[in-house]
């Protein structure tokens, strides 16, 4: 059968519901309507139900959701019900601060290995993931399996090592260069960008 095309902002929102449910979990709630998991989401309680019915059935009417169910379903559904390796390729000031960053693995991932053109490159006492050379790139992703990676390199590299990160097999790219990447179908790429973010906002305090 041919796969269900799910959209990305469905996909995105299941994000959201998980955080939602694993602060449910930590209060110990063990049951929730879809209005107030909807509400806690930000969303309407007709678009949950719509979003978790791509991936099946869920939930008792009049009951709602069973909290460590739907998480777990959710967990599934997202791919970290184990440690998922992640590369980091740009070790600058903003590389540096994601890689002291340790709450990627609450979330079910792990910054393996990253990677800069200065593999000598001067860092904090706590940063202890491994740092390497580009040239070690593709030995190290065909090597570990690697098919995510976080792109923190400046703008006027950006498309020049995302080719090389497509090429060596990765199939996800976070992309915090200031570029728009033009990679092939099948490779993901979700953009932040935090001068449109920061942008956005002054818009609405005017």
């Amino acid at each position: 059968m041919p796969r269900l095309e799910i959209p990305r902002k469905a996909v995105y929102r299941l994000s959201l519901y998980h955080r939602c449910l694993q602060r449910l979990k930590e209060n110990e709630v063990e049951t929730v309507s879809s209005a107030a998991l909807a509400k806690a989401a930000g969303v309407k309680p007709t678009q949950l139900r719509k979003d978790l019915a791509y991936f099946g059935q869920f939930g008792t009417r009049g009951l709602g959701y069973e909290t460590e169910a739907l998480s777990e379903k959710l967990t599934d559904v997202l791919g970290t019900t184990r440690l998922q390796p992640v590369i980091l390729v740009g070790v600058g000031h903003l590389g540096s601060a994601l890689l002291g960053y340790n709450g990627f693995a609450r979330e079910g991932f792990e910054v393996v290995a990253a990677f800069d053109l200065v593999a000598n490159r001067e860092r904090a006492a706590n940063q202890n993931i491994p740092l390497y050379g580009m040239a070690k790139l593709k030995t190290y992703i065909d090597t570990h399996s690697i098919k995510m990676a976080i792109l923190t390199v400046p703008g006027r590299v950006g498309q020049e090592v995302a080719n090389q990160l497509v090429a060596a097999g990765i199939q996800a790219i976070l992309n915090f260069a200031p570029v728009v990447l033009e990679v092939p179908d099948g490779v993901m790429v979700n953009n932040v960008d935090l001068a449109i973010e920061l942008e956005n906002l002054s818009y609405f305090i005017r």
